[in-house]
């Protein structure tokens, strides 16, 4: 099988065919490095913080979260996230076949007014409530709550609209547009040298932007996606080692391995093993 044809199965290259919604411990798979390496989802991603505080690190741009955000993060886009153990919410896989009226771009919104709180609970709680029963109808009923909680994070955005635009700091534009790169090209195992150049700026240049704006480096953000992408395709599949160290851009399975070892302190077939005993 050709390697696009088994990219394209992958678990993790799949949007969600309708709206589902999931409590955060379940977005991680009881796996808390599936928010907190960087990595894109194939779905676009609504979050209701409740209670807690944690940190979001969404196109290299770090920020703080906490109770009444509202975070949207469309399909494709590179993030990490930590969210602390007192973090708690809801998350919203939303298809990303269906833009229809969501946001364009990520939005970060605080929720102030109570009754906009409640409005976006009980829209939730409807959603998790049609979830759980399996009625008929449910597929359609899921697009209509998901519609209302798209007009819902319209009417906050429409709030904030008479505010000034802040100017976006080059810093952070070159990051973003790194981030994008890298979601598009980690897997042909290129240096950062190499995305510096198609962005016009010395790695130097490229990895203190990076650093300013999100607090890690350039290499550290290219280092986590590949390694978000390996851990999940050795731990939710059956490819051969050798086959997802090609996947990946690495010369040979011994380098992949050890890339593993030294991220992980464990080896590919440990960590295989570790979520199978």
């Amino acid at each position: 099988m050709q390697l696009q044809n088994i990219l394209a199965q992958s678990p993790h290259e799949a949007s969600v065919a309708s709206a589902r919604v999931r409590s955060f411990g379940q977005l991680t798979l009881g796996a808390p490095w599936r928010l907190e390496l960087q990595h894109a989802r194939a779905s676009h991603l609504v979050m209701w913080i409740t209670r807690g505080q944690g940190r979001a690190t969404i196109l290299g741009k770090r920020r703080g979260i906490g109770a009444h955000n509202a975070l949207f993060i469309p399909a494709g886009t590179l993030m990490s996230m930590d969210l602390g153990k007192q973090c708690y919410g809801i998350a919203v896989d939303l298809p990303s076949h269906e833009a229809g009226i969501l946001p364009k771009e990520v939005q970060h919104i605080r929720v102030r007014d109570v009754m906009a709180q409640n409005e976006v609970t009980a829209i939730l709680d409807n959603m998790q409530r049609e979830q759980s029963t399996h009625r008929a109808f449910g597929d359609e009923a899921a697009r209509a709550h998901a519609g209302l909680l798209a007009v819902w994070m319209r009417r906050m955005l429409a709030l904030e609209e008479n505010k000034p635009n802040p100017r976006i700091p080059a810093a952070e534009r070159l990051t973003a547009a790194f981030c994008s790169l890298v979601e598009r090209d980690y897997r042909s195992g290129k240096p950062m040298a190499d995305y510096a150049a198609t962005l016009g700026v010395t790695p130097t240049h490229l990895s203190r932007a990076c650093r300013q704006v999100g607090g890690v480096t350039a290499a550290d953000i290219i280092t986590e996606r590949v390694l978000y992408a390996a851990r999940d395709m050795l731990e939710r599949g059956d490819l051969p080692i050798r086959l997802i160290a090609e996947m990946l851009g690495f010369s040979s399975a011994a380098y992949f391995t050890r890339f593993i070892q030294n991220q992980t302190k464990q080896t590919p077939s440990a960590l295989r093993q570790a979520v199978r005993s």
